[in-house]
């Protein structure tokens, strides 16, 4: 099952006319089967908020949550720490945290117990720890996120890498993410000679979790720009869509269900605006979700093949995951 979701539920735009903000998650899942949470980068939430969540979504809905930034080695303020765990936390001159082993599991368990109510509920599906571009070969190596990753199973993570180093030798990268237990996050990004704008790999490292994330094709603002909504303001076209449909298509592995999720922070097109480009799309949705079933192999012979399509512009990030 291809099921459209999006990254995040914080934009206005999205919303009828006097939905508040308190109110926009429970709005949200009523149109889309599933979310990835980004507020945890920059903090984890109370294990109160989680409960909500769980609470006025509906059963079906599932989550992905983004993990602390400090995990994915990005620069961290302590007060983005949980109250708990800033004793005694080395930073640098600049404040920032330095991420040692007993931070590192400080945060990991905190994160469990957080989202427990989500992962108790069966609504967590995977974490994701998107790293920095500065976590890149030879500074660092893969096998330091096995801490992250065994720490957080039963649930899995999926990876980001951000830097084309790491496929100077891609093989051996996936090998690792195989081995691991990780999630490779494909991502589909404007085709630039830069290091941080990773190409098109769409392999499958697990047989029940593919991702993919697409960041928009705008090289400009990927590149130059100064904000997260400068660098990811890009309107998919049918076209572009259809393309990375045939990605979807390419994606070989086990499982029994496929997530898609796009991911949008500017509200260039509202839920009313863009719904006849969202009901034009429909047709085209259902067609390719027939091939994406057909191509896939005998390992999806049991699942449905239906694609949701968002009744807003299709932009910034598209996650793609299969569960079993």
């Amino acid at each position: 099952m291809i099921v459209v979701g999006t990254g995040g539920w914080s934009v206005p735009g999205w919303y009828p006319k006097g939905v508040e903000a308190r109110d926009r998650l429970a709005s949200l899942a009523e149109r889309v089967d599933a979310v990835e949470v980004d507020s945890s980068f920059y903090a984890l939430p109370s294990r109160r908020t989680v409960e909500r969540w769980v609470k006025i979504t509906p059963g079906g809905f599932s989550f992905a949550v983004k993990l602390h930034r400090a995990l994915s080695r990005h620069a961290a303020p302590l007060k983005s720490l949980p109250t708990a765990l800033r004793d005694d936390v080395e930073v640098t001159e600049r404040g920032r945290v330095v991420l040692d082993d007993a931070l590192q599991e400080g945060l990991l368990q905190a994160t469990r117990d957080v989202f427990e109510p989500l992962h108790g509920a069966g609504r967590l599906r995977t974490f994701l720890l998107q790293l920095t571009p500065a976590f890149r070969p030879p500074d660092h190596a893969l096998e330091e996120l096995e801490p992250v990753i065994g720490g957080l199973a039963p649930v899995p993570v999926a990876v980001e890498l951000r830097h084309k180093a790491w496929l100077g030798d891609a093989e051996a990268t996936l090998a690792w993410f195989r081995e691991a237990g990780a999630v490779w996050v494909a991502v589909d990004a404007p085709e630039v000679d830069a290091p941080v704008a990773m190409p098109a790999v769409d392999a499958v490292t697990r047989s029940d979790l593919a991702y993919l994330r697409a960041h928009g094709r705008n090289a400009e603002g990927y590149l130059h720009g100064r904000s997260a909504a400068e660098r990811f303001d890009h309107r998919y076209t049918d076209e572009e869509l259809a393309d990375l449909t045939q990605r979807v298509e390419n994606a070989r592995g086990a499982g029994r269900g496929r997530r898609l999720h796009p991911r949008q922070r500017r509200a260039r097109a509202g839920l009313g605006g863009a719904a006849a480009r969202a009901h034009a799309l429909t047709s085209w949705s259902e067609r390719s979700s027939a091939a994406i079933r057909s191509s896939i192999g005998d390992g999806f012979s049991s699942a449905s093949g239906t694609l949701t399509v968002l009744p807003f512009s299709l932009s910034r990030t598209i996650f793609l995951s299969r569960f079993s």
